[in-house]
């Protein structure tokens, strides 16, 4: 659905990675945490805090569009592996404005266009299973969990 608030997608600047990243931790913990036992929390602030993902930011190694509303923040979908979406968070204020939809729809045109890929693939959360299938996805498999993480995979096809 959208609801007509005015927004902005852009690749993200290099002093933006620690404010993206509060938006995931903060998005997570509200709704997604609740899914996960300990170790799966501990494991995504761990990737979340990890100066070695933040260095494959600061390289171009590991894409981030950006969703802004005025000067705030709203919502970041990143990119690893030229086709694995690794986080997709929008702020709670900002769900089913369209938003997330279009982000996805943003990181597939520079996927397919600038990087030659024929599909994106994700390891959705159980709270994000939903929203993947509405905007294309499909199941490549069952929910799995991995070192505390709960995701099922799925594909995009370009």
């Amino acid at each position: 659905m959208d609801t007509g608030i005015p927004f902005e997608i852009r690749f993200a600047c290099e002093d933006e990675w620690e404010n993206a990243m509060g938006l995931a931790w903060k998005t997570f913990l509200e709704f997604e945490a609740s899914d996960y036992p300990p170790e799966g929390i501990r494991n995504f602030e761990d990737f979340i805090t990890d100066e070695g993902l933040k260095r494959l930011f600061l390289t171009g190694n590991y894409p981030m569009l950006t969703a802004y509303v005025g000067k705030k923040l709203v919502g970041i979908i990143t990119l690893r592996n030229q086709m694995h979406i690794s986080l997709l968070f929008v702020d709670k204020q900002y769900h089913r404005c369209g938003i997330g939809r279009m982000l996805v729809r943003s990181m597939a045109a520079y996927v397919g266009e600038e990087l030659g890929k024929q599909r994106m693939t994700v390891n959705a959360s159980p709270y994000g299973v939903p929203f993947y299938h509405r905007v294309g996805f499909r199941d490549l498999g069952p929910e799995k969990q991995q070192d505390g993480i709960i995701y099922t995979p799925m594909e995009y096809l370009l």
